[in-house]
């Protein structure tokens, strides 16, 4: 059975599906990459999120957030695959559906992203390029990444 895919306001979550939500990204963000920052950033509200279902189990999610203070541009972020659904290319085509969303919605535009720096490979297949040097956030290594149109 093919995954499922959804795209949600935050107004359009169930209490259930934002409790699995959140807990997805603090069960990675936080406790598998051993990370205590501030998940909660006040830019939920305003954006899009995609959510990925094997069954009734969400196993992937990304956030969407629109141009504000903090990008001027549209972004991508809180790119996650639950442990047990990895190396299934899951991730790219969570990318793949991001990008698509972004373009369907929004059209076409710069999107950018602020990556783990070990991830850049990843994010380099969909046409991401590095812009700066690597910075830390939240004590992990990242880089600043753009995807002109």
């Amino acid at each position: 059975m093919p995954f499922q895919y959804t795209t949600l306001s935050f107004q359009g979550f169930t209490p259930e599906q934002l409790y699995a939500y959140l807990q997805l990204r603090s069960e990675v963000f936080v406790v598998e990459q051993n990370c205590v920052y501030q998940d909660l950033d006040n830019l939920d509200q305003d954006s899009l999120h995609v959510l990925v279902y094997d069954a009734q189990l969400l196993i992937a999610c990304a956030r969407i957030v629109a141009a504000n203070e903090k990008y001027p541009n549209i972004s991508i972020g809180r790119v996650i695959v639950a442990a047990t659904h990895r190396k299934q290319d899951l991730g790219h085509a969570l990318m793949k559906y991001c990008i698509e969303t972004i373009e369907a919605r929004f059209g076409q535009q710069k999107i950018v992203l602020s990556a783990q720096a070990h991830l850049q490979n990843f994010y380099k297949k969909h046409n991401f390029a590095p812009q700066g040097e690597i910075y830390l956030e939240d004590g992990i290594p990242h880089v600043y990444m753009e995807r002109n149109k």
